[in-house]
């Protein structure tokens, strides 16, 4: 079968979404032929494009101009009518359930959150601790939390275009994992989201501990570059990145880091910029970085890039473990421990970290336009984790220039982002991104990449 061909259907929710009352049915109607449908069509043809080697997503867009998704109502709710979609979704010309299951997820999480929560006057997201319950009732909703179930979600970081050799590494550490009955939380996409998740399967197989939580969190501007992969079961789409950042480290018990580019670099100067605030000094929270030997250079860049902006502070709130994916999950297992511990003592659920501090700047949108990357504060003049912050910011805007469809836009319009800054920040944040570049770690639609970004000196 071509993958080009596409295919019609009409399709039913399954696992959630089936009960709805009329109230509710009305609300999804009126939002999904509103402001949101775009959002809405663009994040269904990612789900559906699930499994293919793309990941461009505005060729994924090109490909199928002609695809559109409308919500029909029924008397005893609603269904999906799929046009044109793609033909590599579906099997004997049924849709693959994993796939149905998502789509409806995007439904849930488009269209039913932004009723309930994101459009709600209950949430002021101008508030730190409204953040924290919108998230939170947003995984609630998407039924990610078990009561009772003890410290065991390992978030898995890393780049969805790796090489062969460090993709076969995460695999053998989520089996490891897997085997001590570890969970999996990644972005959910291709490349060091799916590996371990891969090798997890058979870790939790072999160990016959039942189906293992493999839960994918995304966001609407990420999600067509980065397509769910087949293993994920468990969806959840955030309103945007600094939610899902946040959903990573209330839900996740500890982070295990591989080989990316600047989506990683980002991922760890959020989690580092959470660490490194005060208020969350005695909080136990194991954090790896690990790849095999062919990626030992690239980890010792990323650590001497920490030590040269955040400091040695920084650095003793991770270990690095080179080519050892028994040793990163006994390491992590043994975190699990403590986790558990601190909870306990705090009375904190196991399943949402409540305790852990997250400074409203790490909460607040940030939109990568010209003026607000030129203007990002990249200076030590300031506290350690404002500083992490402003640097996630920058490379959350290289993410966006490389991957996003309106950041492309905005660089094809304007040209590049400018960062400046101090010299002791810009020239290492420099030589970084160049070695993301040399080394085939930034997104590369095409077969060179040409750089979103321009480092003012």
């Amino acid at each position: 079968m071509n993958k080009f061909e596409v295919v019609d259907a009409v399709i039913s929710p399954k696992g959630q979404l089936e009960m709805l009352s009329q109230f509710e049915v009305v609300h999804i109607l009126d939002t999904s032929q509103g402001d949101l449908m775009h959002i809405f069509r663009n994040c269904s043809l990612a789900v559906l494009n699930s499994g293919s080697a793309l990941d461009d997503g505005q060729e994924l867009l090109a490909r199928y101009p002609d695809f559109s998704i409308e919500v029909v109502q029924r008397q005893r709710g609603i269904k999906l009518a799929l046009k044109n979609a793609p033909a590599i979704a579906f099997v004997d010309g049924e849709l693959m359930a994993g796939i149905n299951e998502h789509l409806f997820t995007v439904l849930r999480d488009v269209i039913y959150v932004h009723n309930k929560v994101m459009n709600s006057p209950r949430f002021n997201l101008d508030a730190s601790i409204d953040v924290t319950n919108a998230v939170f009732h947003i995984l609630r909703n998407a039924q990610v939390f078990i009561p009772g179930l003890e410290p065991n979600l390992v978030v898995c970081w890393g780049g969805h275009s790796i090489g062969l050799e460090e993709y076969d590494y995460t695999k053998v550490v989520g089996y490891q994992m897997g085997l001590r009955d570890l969970d999996i939380c990644t972005g959910c996409g291709p490349g060091a989201m799916k590996g371990p998740m891969k090798g997890a399967t058979i870790g939790h197989a072999k160990q016959r501990t039942g189906v293992g939580r493999y839960m994918g969190l995304t966001e609407p501007g990420i999600i067509a570059a980065e397509s769910p992969n087949p293993i994920v079961n468990k969806l959840i789409i955030m309103p945007d990145i600094e939610k899902r950042l946040e959903a990573f480290v209330r839900t996740g018990h500890g982070i295990v880091v591989f080989p990316g580019g600047a989506g990683t670099a980002e991922e760890i100067l959020y989690i580092l910029g959470i660490l490194l605030h005060p208020k969350n000094a005695a909080v136990p929270f194991p954090l790896i970085f690990t790849g095999p030997k062919c990626a030992e250079n690239y980890f010792k860049q990323i650590n001497q890039f920490i030590v040269d902006t955040l400091g040695l502070d920084a650095q003793q709130r991770y270990k690095i473990i080179i080519d050892d994916p028994q040793r990163v999950a006994i390491e992590m297992k043994e975190g699990m421990k403590k986790v558990l511990e601190f909870r306990e003592r705090q009375s904190d659920a196991f399943y949402y970290n409540w305790t852990l501090h997250i400074d409203d700047q790490f909460q607040k949108p940030f939109d990568p336009t010209h003026d607000n990357m030129r203007n990002l504060a990249l200076h030590k003049d300031q506290e350690s984790h404002l500083l992490a912050a402003n640097l996630r910011r920058a490379f959350s805007g290289v993410v966006a220039g490389n991957v996003k469809a309106e950041g492309i836009r905005a660089i094809e319009e304007h040209g590049h982002f400018e960062l400046n800054g101090d010299k002791e920040i810009m020239q290492p944040m420099d030589e970084l991104l160049t070695a993301f570049v040399e080394q085939q770690r930034m997104k590369l639609p095409g077969t060179a990449y040409v750089p979103c970004y321009k480092i003012i000196k």
